[in-house]
């Protein structure tokens, strides 16, 4: 079970990465460890901005780890690493007890969640217009998204075991939040928080089925945004603050792009093999292909934007002739020819899938597709099949996550896995 108490330490930690405190906080951020803070006791002008910001910065920082697990599992990327957890992800039999779904993937979203349910918790002056809230309730409401489209089921707090759609209607509660708030506010910053939160509640809505939501929610996002989350170059504390794709890429070599990206597009841009002297980690069959999509440790990552709309209000629209407009679109403006294949709803939901993959390389949107939709989503290795590399078991059959043995042995309120 992920502790608050643990949580909150981290977060505190955390927070003077995205911004400088007054001198006022220091006796805020006197903090033994373990320890649980008393919401009596925080700064709400100074304590609960720096906790809204740490509670975000968790979520860009997991947010790396889940691009990159979810790019194994759905066959965006080979796995050119040596860790056995990590090539679990690839042929898809993931043990609850693997250490790395626990510590690299469930912990860092689940801290994410918590962190800003903290920031909700607090009692704050104009809560109808605190940037704060606005934040927390954005992030938060991405946090269990990413729960819900990549975990079978999901948890928060050490509370029940939840279903998909229980969590879909968490992050939906978190979305309506931010909307209301951030546009109260008004500032360029709440706007952002209500807009980002607009796309996320457009994805919750359409993963549950809801297309007339997914499409009012989508219609609402301003032409031309996009929001992307930052990284930087900080040696010192690389794993937390840089982006975690360019790091397992040219620090590491454990992912390499896999073959069905391979195609010269220029959304997923990579080097072939001998074009760099990077080096994979394991050795990987028909070499070693680095992406170049994510180019240094602070190559920011899009969260957000009016093309994933777009996308999604195309989906949602269940019109092969309103899909096909968008297909063309995207086709011409990557230069492809106008798409000529069959214009029937499952063909041209597969293209409309086919030109997303490769729109949203490696930024945890393909596992939602492939469970929302596994006959339309490209390029996923069918069950049973040999793994690309030799000595492991062929591909299994899931189509998302377990939750980590060390959760649910350690949550009296989860019951049955």
């Amino acid at each position: 079970m992920l502790k608050i108490r643990s949580a909150v330490t981290r977060t505190i930690a955390g927070a003077a990465l995205l911004v400088a405190l007054p001198a006022c906080s220091d006796k805020f951020l006197q903090v033994t460890n373990p320890n649980i803070i008393d919401a009596g006791t925080v700064d709400p002008t100074s304590g609960a901005t720096s906790l809204a910001n740490s509670a975000q910065q968790n979520f860009v920082t997991a947010y790396g780890w889940m691009a990159m697990y979810s790019g194994w599992f759905t066959g965006e990327a080979n796995v050119s690493d040596t860790f056995p957890t990590r090539n679990e992800f690839g042929f898809r039999q993931i043990a609850d007890v693997n250490g790395s779904l626990l510590a690299d993937v469930w912990q860092p979203i689940s801290l994410a969640a918590a962190s800003a349910k903290l920031v909700l918790d607090l009692t704050l002056p104009n809560p109808t217009t605190n940037i704060n809230i606005a934040r927390a309730a954005a992030f938060r409401g991405y946090a269990i998204l990413t729960i819900a489209n990549d975990f079978c089921n999901g948890t928060l707090s050490g509370g029940p075991k939840l279903s998909t759609a229980q969590m879909l209607d968490s992050a939906t509660y978190w979305f309506q939040k931010a909307i209301a708030v951030g546009t109260a506010n008004g500032t360029a910053d709440g706007l952002n928080m209500a807009n980002i939160s607009a796309v996320g509640l457009a994805r919750a809505r359409l993963q549950k089925g809801d297309n007339a939501g997914a499409l009012a929610a989508a219609a609402t996002v301003p032409a031309g945004f996009t929001f992307n989350v930052n990284y930087t170059d900080d040696l010192s504390n690389r794993t937390r603050l840089s982006n975690r794709l360019y790091q397992f890429t040219f620090d590491r070599g454990s992912i390499s792009v896999a073959p069905g990206y391979r195609t010269g597009d220029p959304r997923v841009p990579f080097y072939a093999p001998g074009q760099t002297k990077l080096q994979p980690q394991d050795v990987v069959p028909g070499g070693f292909y680095p992406q170049n999509k994510f180019p240094g440790y602070a190559a920011p990552m899009r969260l957000a934007s009016r093309l994933e709309a777009d996308y999604i209000a195309a989906e949602a629209s269940a019109n092969p002739n309103t899909m096909l407009t968008l297909i063309n679109a995207r086709r011409a403006a990557n230069g492809q020819p106008a798409y000529a294949g069959a214009t029937d709803n499952a063909s041209v939901l597969a293209e409309l899938y086919y030109q997303r993959s490769f729109e949203f390389f490696l930024e945890d949107r393909k596992l939602a597709d492939f469970r929302r939709n596994p006959s339309a989503t490209p390029n996923i290795t069918p069950s049973g099949q040999p793994y690309f590399k030799p000595g492991y078991s062929n591909t299994g059959t899931q189509t998302c996550y377990p939750v980590p043995y060390a959760e649910y042995s350690t949550n009296p309120n989860y019951g049955t896995p």
